[in-house]
C-alpha cells in the first residue's frame, strides 16, 4: 500500500469526507487529487472504504482507519519529542516592518514561557509567505489576508488596516477627493504588485468611483514605497499602521470609503503550545495597537 494514500485516507476518515480532509491536511492539495488517490487506494485493496454521500466508513474502512489512526495521531508528538521535548523552534515569516518593529518585544514575552526558544526569521510578502507555509517551510506567518485563507492554512485575524496615499510633505494635495475630480490623474502611482491585497482593494475602490489610475512603479515592500515617495517619484499606496511613524518628510492622506485590508496570523498545521503562545502575544499586541 502507498503510505501517502493511507495518509490521505486518514484525513478523509477523521474529518468526515474529502472536502473536510482538504481543509485540514497540513499542506496544499486540491480535492480532485485527494479523490483520485483515494480511488487508487480502494482499487489496490479491492474494497470500498467509505460511502461518499452521506459520508460513512464501510466495514473495511473502519478496520483500516483503526489500524492507521494510532500511527498518524502519534507523528506530531513524536516529532516534538525528537526536537527536544517542547518543540522550542519556530520558523516565522512576515514583512520587514513587522520583523523589525514588533517581533522583538513579542519574542521577549514568549521566551518567558519557552526560555530555550530558537527562532528562524524569513522576510517576505503575502504570496511568498503563503507559499512557504503551504510547503511547510514556515510554522507561522503574519501577513495580509485576502478573503479566506489558502488551502491547508489556518488563520487568525489581528488588525484591520485602512488604505492611505503617501505624499511628500511639500505636496499641495489636501485630500484624495482632489484626485478623483480630475479628468486624468497624471501623478505616478507607486504600489505593491497587483496580486497583493492592498492594490486589489485600491483598484476595487477606484472601480466603484469610475476612475482609472494604474501603477507605474511596482515595489515589493511598504518600506520601499515610502523610500520612493520621499525621493519624489510619485504618490505611494500604503496602509495606516497603528503607532508607526512615517518619515518627517512624508504625510498620509486617508482613503475614505476604500475597504481596509486584514492583517492575520497564518499557520499550516495543529497548534503546539509554543505556537499558541505566539498567537496569544500577537492578539494581545494587536489589541494594544488598535486602542
Amino acid at each position: 500500500m502507498n503510505i501517502h494514500h493511507l495518509e490521505l485516507f486518514y484525513y478523509v476518515a477523521r474529518h468526515g469526507g474529502i472536502s473536510g480532509a482538504v481543509r485540514n491536511i497540513p499542506y496544499g492539495i486540491q480535492q480532485p487529487a485527494v479523490s483520485a488517490q483515494i480511488i487508487q487506494l480502494e482499487e489496490s485493496l479491492g474494497v470500498t472504504l467509505f460511502q461518499r454521500r452521506p459520508f460513512s466508513l464501510t466495514a473495511p474502512g473502519e478496520k483500516l482507519f483503526r489500524f492507521i489512526e494510532p500511527f498518524f495521531e502519534g507523528l506530531d508528538p513524536l516529532a516534538e519529542e525528537l526536537r527536544g521535548g517542547a518543540a522550542q523552534q519556530v520558523r516565522f515569516g512576515a514583512a520587514g516592518i513587522i520583523l523589525r518593529d514588533h517581533l522583538p518585544e513579542l519574542v521577549q514575552h514568549v521566551r518567558k514561557k519557552f526560555p530555550n526558544l530558537k527562532l528562524t526569521l524569513r522576510e517576505g510578502h503575502q504570496p511568498q509567505l503563503e507559499n512557504w507555509l503551504q510547503k511547510q517551510e514556515l510554522d507561522l506567518a503574519v501577513t495580509l489576508l485576502e478573503g479566506k485563507p489558502p488551502t491547508g492554512l489556518n488563520s487568525l485575524p489581528l488588525l484591520k488596516l485602512p488604505l492611505v496615499l503617501l505624499v511628500k510633505k511639500s505636496c499641495r494635495l489636501a485630500g484624495a477627493e482632489e484626485l478623483w475630480k480630475r479628468d486624468k490623474i497624471e501623478e505616478t502611482l507607486i504600489c505593491l504588485p497587483p496580486h497583493e491585497a492592498v492594490p486589489k482593494h485600491f483598484q476595487q475602490g477606484l472601480n466603484r468611483l469610475g476612475i482609472d489610475w494604474f501603477p507605474r512603479i511596482e515595489v515589493t515592500s511598504l518600506a520601499l514605497i515610502e523610500t520612493y515617495v520621499e525621493s519624489g517619484y510619485g504618490i505611494g499606496l500604503s496602509v495606516a499602521i497603528p503607532r508607526f511613524q512615517l518619515s518627517p518628510r512624508i504625510r498620509a492622506i486617508p482613503l475614505d470609503g476604500f475597504t481596509p485590508v486584514v492583517l492575520a496570523a497564518l499557520w499550516p498545521r495543529k497548534l503546539t503550545p509554543l505556537l499558541q503562545a505566539f498567537l496569544e502575544e500577537l492578539q494581545s499586541r494587536a489589541q494594544v495597537l488598535a486602542t
